[in-house]
């Protein structure tokens, strides 16, 4: 159904916490978003925390299978008299790519941003549901069978 396409994304991870390396993405090397994904019946769904961005700096795309989110968090204006004394929230660009299989519908897919998550769902194509298949009686054209 999915298949990761970002094989470094964990040690990346792993070294930004280790190294305290910058927590600011850019447009040219983004942070990556966590993000859960799972079957539910008839659909997948991919979840993704984007707390503190607005819907109008949400991007989605799908292309040839690939699905790509990218997401910016501006920096807040704390105006011209404020000094600020601890600053952890990361900003910056966040960016998430996955290729999707050929079983799922990638015309209908569905986004909705509740509470900072970003929510997907992307149908499991008809062609990839389980189906029964009839099996028909003997015909005169068929295979005989011998018996011995």
């Amino acid at each position: 159904m999915l298949m990761r396409s970002e094989p470094f994304t964990d040690v990346n991870r792993l070294a930004q916490q280790l190294l305290g390396g910058s927590a600011t993405g850019t447009w040219s090397r983004p942070t990556v978003m966590p993000v859960d994904a799972y079957r539910n019946g008839d659909e997948f769904v991919i979840v993704l925390d984007l707390p503190g961005v607005d819907t109008d700096a949400i991007d989605i795309d799908v292309e040839r299978n690939v699905l790509t989110v990218r997401a910016e968090r501006r920096p807040v204006d704390l105006g011209e008299q404020a000094q600020a004394t601890l600053t952890e929230r990361p900003f910056g660009v966040f960016s998430r790519q996955m290729f999707l299989g050929d079983a799922l519908d990638t015309d209908r897919i569905q986004a909705t941003y509740q509470h900072g998550v970003l929510a997907l769902r992307i149908p499991i194509a008809e062609k990839a549901k389980p189906r029964k298949i009839t099996v028909s009686g003997h015909a005169e054209s068929d295979p005989k069978v011998i018996s011995g």
